[in-house]
């Protein structure tokens, strides 16, 4: 009997054992990243992205958290800049171009820049027509370029500001001031950056994207946590099987956590609750972009998109134009967002507007 209570003892043990080895593996999986030191993470990945495009980019006094195109200030237009935390590539950064924004502040992973970084990424795009800021509704980000907003306009700079709230999970309808700006920024920039291209007023260009923005929600899905470099651990706890359906881009919390299902039930949930929010009837042309939150590949959007192609013909509703792709990230998580455009013929005609960055290419821009 004694010999029988051990054999069973070890075999327990030795069960034990390699569900212990098995969880910190997938831990240390989870956190594996290639990098240097943590702390270098952003400067570093800025440093790397200027090496490639010298062309296209450069630095305000050689401050890498200041990002402004090669050839800024560009004359007679409305300059347009925004911000925010590192982790999103190729939101924030990889829009400062032709046909889009003229400068970014950069902040850490997940944290706005400063204040003082966005006033000399102002100063250096200003070309006497004003500048537009716009950026997602984030409070940190909110209360520093506000003050930036201030200070510039103490120098002599008009500066407007516009705030991208396109996320119909994070407030109810009635709310939209309190939601979250997440992958419908993108068509923000697009329509300001087209307009702004054209030799308009602040005051068109502010108007146009409003209305842009106004035609917009986004929604998606998060299937696993994402891991800040300098913490060493994941954002938030996942189950295997579990998916949350509305999660922001930093894991704040969705509006339903439940069991992972199939990609036409997933998508079918989302656009139906964007069709419910938004100024969406039969007869509307809209555009649509599918949006990888990382580490989602582009076989799974492409099935995405299928099932959203099929739900807006289902409804009258017809895609003028579609982005399927990595346009705003949160490191490597899985999952994906899908926000949806109400165009006019305004609309579609600065969407269709040329653009360069070395992230986003629409056409060639002469």
């Amino acid at each position: 009997m004694d010999f029988l209570t051990s054999a069973v003892l070890s075999l327990a043990e030795i069960k034990k054992m390699i569900n212990v080895m098995f969880t910190f593996n997938k831990e240390v999986a989870q956190m594996k990243k290639i990098i240097n030191n943590p702390e270098d993470f952003v400067d570093e990945m800025i440093e790397g992205i200027l090496a490639a495009h010298p062309e296209d980019l450069r630095t305000v006094n050689n401050n890498l958290r200041e990002i402004v195109r090669n050839d800024s200030p560009v004359k007679d237009k409305v300059a347009i800049a925004t911000g925010g935390g590192s982790g999103h590539l190729p939101l924030f950064l990889g829009y400062v171009g032709k046909g889009l924004l003229d400068g970014v502040s950069v902040g850490d992973v997940f944290a706005s820049p400063s204040a003082q970084q966005m006033l000399n990424v102002t100063k250096e795009i200003a070309a006497g027509k004003g500048v537009l800021y716009l950026y997602g509704n984030y409070g940190g980000d909110v209360m520093n370029f506000d003050m930036a907003a201030e200070m510039a306009e103490t120098e002599g700079i008009e500066v407007k500001t516009i705030l991208a709230a396109d996320d119909v999970a994070s407030a109810k309808k009635g709310e939209e001031d309190k939601r979250r700006g997440v992958a419908g920024l993108i068509f923000g920039y697009k329509i300001a950056g087209a307009k702004a291209e054209t030799g308009a007023e602040l005051k068109e260009v502010v108007e146009v994207t409003e209305k842009a923005l106004h035609n917009t929600r986004s929604m998606g899905v998060a299937l696993s946590p994402c891991t800040i470099p300098a913490a060493g651990e994941p954002t938030f706890e996942i189950g295997k099987e579990e998916m949350e359906i509305g999660m922001g881009i930093h894991g704040e919390p969705g509006i339903e956590r439940g069991k992972l299902k199939s990609a036409d039930e997933i998508t079918e949930n989302i656009i139906n609750r964007i069709l419910e929010d938004g100024p969406y009837s039969k007869g509307d042309e809209v555009s649509v972009l599918i949006n990888s939150l990382g580490a989602t590949p582009l076989e799974e959007l492409y099935i995405v998109y299928r099932k959203v192609n099929q739900l807006l013909e289902d409804n009258n509703i017809n895609i003028y134009r579609n982005y399927i792709d990595k346009y705003a990230t949160s490191m490597e998580m899985a999952g994906m967002s899908i926000t949806l455009m109400k165009l006019d013929s305004e609309l579609k005609d600065l969407l269709d507007a040329p653009a360069y960055t070395p992230f986003f290419s629409q056409h060639d821009f002469n």
